[in-house]
């Protein structure tokens, strides 16, 4: 019988609730075995559905750099209104800077000797779920981020000087990303740090770097924020002879029901992966023998 006796319950509502974890957990077995290049593949398939969607105007198709974001992520204004405290967490631990992690190192093989392979940090304090030991180094920011949901990856974007982050296409059209601008020199005054977005669609089918001398930039500014589509052809710049950072989070893109679900569940068996434990191991900041913590 699909109905109890009693209650008015149905069979299948009772049934979902078990059907859908097993769901996922039978996707994470499959998925956490898959080569790296059909686990690509597998992300690709679900960036069409979305490409699908964005055409048939099921979900908003994103165009170059969006500032009027805090109407779908009003929680971010939280960050941008407490800047300057995530600034100072900030620069106390940029008094350590070489304790914190290698860019190429985070990423491991899959970035070996790629764009990552230049003068770029990351102090991470989320990937899928918080790393507390360097939540612990900034709780102040830690404590903000926190209080913003949908959010899957958040880390300090430490770009030393004159390094360039060459011309490249995100992976996952499932997620917006956010910067703030937390250490700017001279406040981009001379407009020499630089993020570039090329939102052309027949640019982007081209799949040629080049085409990004076509593209917009947006000139970072301390406390102010940022959303765009990685997916898009872009590149970062560094031209000035101090250091920069940006804190960039990788948001849940807003969809309707049906997307969204489909949205998290991806989300949740790619970060249940082997290689985002991989990634917070890697991830935490241990002095080195001797020397004094980030924070002092």
């Amino acid at each position: 019988m699909l109905a109890s006796s009693g209650g008015g319950w149905t069979l299948l509502p009772r049934l979902r609730f078990l059907i859908a974890p097993a769901a996922l957990y039978v996707g994470w077995r499959r998925f956490r075995l898959l080569p790296p290049e059909k686990k690509r593949a597998a992300s690709k398939l679900i960036n069409r559905l979305f490409e699908w969607a964005e055409r048939g105007g099921l979900i908003e198709k994103n165009r170059g750099f969006r500032t009027d974001y805090l109407s779908d992520y009003p929680e971010l204004e939280t960050l941008e209104r407490n800047n300057e405290t995530i600034r100072q967490e900030c620069l106390a631990l940029l008094g350590a800077k070489e304790q914190i992690t290698d860019m190429e190192t985070l990423g491991g093989s899959y970035t070996s000797g790629g764009i990552h392979a230049i003068s770029w940090k990351t102090f991470m304090f989320k990937s899928g779920t918080f790393i507390e030991e360097n939540c612990a180094l900034a709780p102040e920011t830690a404590r903000l981020l926190r209080g913003i949901p949908g959010t899957y990856t958040a880390f300090f974007s430490i770009l030393d000087p004159h390094q360039y982050v060459r011309p490249h296409w995100g992976y996952y059209k499932g997620f917006l990303r956010y910067h703030l601008g937390i250490v700017i020199p001279n406040n981009n005054e001379n407009r020499e740090c630089f993020l570039r977005v090329n939102d052309s669609e027949e640019d982007n089918a081209a799949r040629d770097t080049s085409l990004i001398e076509r593209g917009e930039k947006y000139y970072w500014r301390n406390g102010e924020g940022v959303l765009f589509d990685d997916t898009f052809l872009h590149d970062a710049d560094n031209g000035s002879g101090e250091v920069r950072v940006v804190l960039w989070l990788d948001l849940a893109r807003k969809m309707p029901l049906a997307l969204d679900l489909v949205n998290r569940a991806a989300l949740w068996i790619a970060f249940h992966d082997p290689s985002v434990k991989q990634v917070h191991e890697t991830a935490v900041v241990r002095p080195a023998p001797g020397a004094a913590s980030p924070v002092g």
